[in-house]
């Protein structure tokens, strides 16, 4: 019984730390924009489809990785200057919609490029499970834990001891206001975009080596990342964080105890009884009005 509870538990908190880095990267456009970045799941994608053929025209792991990263990250920037740049006086809504068509494209280039088979990456260290009190751990959920860890770190970091960090909260905070204290707002939204590619790059690298990647993977992984980040508090980093463990612990448990039919179903009836019991999320920033 505990071991089946520890390996449920295993699973779901490495798929959760993928679903964190995801809800991260809706997070931190949502503060720069208010943008809900709906393209944020073919991020994800990317990262692990540019690494897999990086490393099939012969570059080393390491490497491909990170050209894989920094080219997710300038296709965020590309989405950030072709589609929301052009609309940018738009209505959110419109924003919103614009980036679901920005994931269509990508996805179909993606499609058109390098075909609809599914392909793995190799796993970072080994595939020789850890025995742990009757329930198997990978080495590879070893490495998405660890590494999502540093991100998280680095992350908190950049926000709170670099000026560029800083300029981005300012500017989640109040844009008119950063706009007036000298803030190029406009190269923040585009450093948005580019963090969020990268986030999303690293969570589609790290779980590859698991559960595979291909072209439309991004659609459920970017729509769960999204509940994870509402199930949090859109727009808190730690609500992303969070949100996107528990998200994960409650689809492995519910897919071991109930049935596996039903996995992909809990996202959503969760994010239903958290919109209708706390609408802003577990992190939420609470909101007074003067009546």
């Amino acid at each position: 019984m505990l071991a089946s509870f520890l390996q449920f538990l295993f699973s779901g908190v490495t798929v959760g730390a993928t679903y964190a880095l995801a809800a991260l990267g809706f997070s931190i456009i949502y503060n720069a924009s208010g943008v809900i970045n709906f393209a944020q799941g073919e991020f994800i994608m990317l990262g692990g489809m540019a690494t897999v053929v990086l490393l099939g025209l012969g570059l080393p792991l390491p490497l491909a990785i990170a050209a894989a990263v920094a080219a997710t990250a300038l296709v965020g920037v590309l989405v950030e200057k072709l589609a929301i740049e052009p609309a940018k006086d738009a209505e959110v809504v419109t924003l919103i919609i614009i980036t679901i068509g920005a994931s269509l494209v990508i996805r179909g280039l993606v499609q058109v490029i390098w075909g609809k088979g599914a392909h793995a990456l190799p796993a970072f260290s080994g595939e020789t499970p850890i025995q742990v009190l009757g329930a198997t751990l990978l080495p590879q959920s070893l490495w998405v834990l660890g590494v999502t860890l540093v991100v998280c770190v680095l992350l908190a970091w950049f926000f709170n001891r670099t000026l560029a960090g800083k300029a981005m909260l300012a500017t989640s905070h109040n844009k008119l206001a950063a706009q007036l204290v000298g803030i190029p707002t406009q190269r923040i939204l585009m450093a948005s975009f580019a963090l969020a590619g990268a986030l999303g790059a690293v969570g589609g690298i790290l779980i590859a080596p698991i559960t595979s990647t291909s072209y439309d993977v991004g659609i459920m992984l970017g729509l769960k990342g999204f509940v994870a980040a509402t199930l949090g508090g859109l727009g808190s980093g730690a609500g992303a964080i969070v949100g996107g463990l528990l998200l994960g612990i409650v689809e492995a448990m519910t897919a071991g105890y109930i049935s596996s039919a039903y996995k992909d179903a809990v996202p959503f009836v969760l994010i239903l009884a958290v919109l209708f019991f706390m609408p802003r999320g577990l992190f939420g920033a609470k909101v007074t009005e003067r009546v």
